[in-house]
């Protein structure tokens, strides 16, 4: 839900370090809010301070909130706690890999880059037709009930050569 930025009470918070908030305000400014900020029905924020800040230096109208139904203060106390203790930041290597990876889709090779403008070219000559892909068939698990070689046998029971037949040797389409 959208809530008016400015009707938002800040009472007393746990966490009285907010940190440098431009790296925030920045991947707010360019992705947009990721996740709403929590609070009471009566506006009381109970975990997104950080974020809540970014969308006012960033002099937004309107933030998403999530209204969560807490009356005591303990209950919104262990709110504020939980929405910070038990999330994982990324470890160096899986930020190091993640970084790798949206560094090759942001520079494809110099191959991928010139198949790309040979496909822009010969599209704009050749009117721009893009080739239809063939859909699939969806494959079924192992295991499950799947449409192998009669229509309702498990694909366990085929791999097995238990169908129910006196003798089952065809292998459907899938392999099992």
């Amino acid at each position: 839900m959208k809530v008016p930025v400015q009707d938002i009470v800040i009472r007393e918070r746990v966490r009285k370090e907010i940190g440098d908030i431009a790296p925030l305000m920045a991947s707010m400014q360019k992705h947009g809010q990721l996740n709403p900020i929590t609070i009471t029905r009566d506006n009381e924020l109970i975990a997104g301070h950080r974020r809540l800040l970014s969308a006012t230096e960033l002099k937004w109208s309107y933030i998403d909130a999530l209204i969560v139904d807490r009356e005591s203060e303990v209950e919104k106390l262990q709110l504020e706690l939980e929405e910070n203790v038990h999330r994982k930041d990324f470890s160096p290597e899986e930020l190091l890999a993640g970084y790798r990876r949206l560094e090759k889709l942001l520079k494809p090779p110099m191959t991928r880059r010139i198949a790309n403008f040979f496909g822009h070219v010969f599209g704009k000559l050749f009117g721009g037709r893009k080739r239809k892909r063939k859909e699939r068939a969806p494959r079924p698990l192992l295991g499950t009930t799947a449409d192998v070689s009669s229509g309702t046998e498990s694909a366990s029971a085929l791999r097995d050569g238990n169908d129910g037949t006196e003798s089952s040797t065809e292998v459907g389409q899938y392999g099992v």
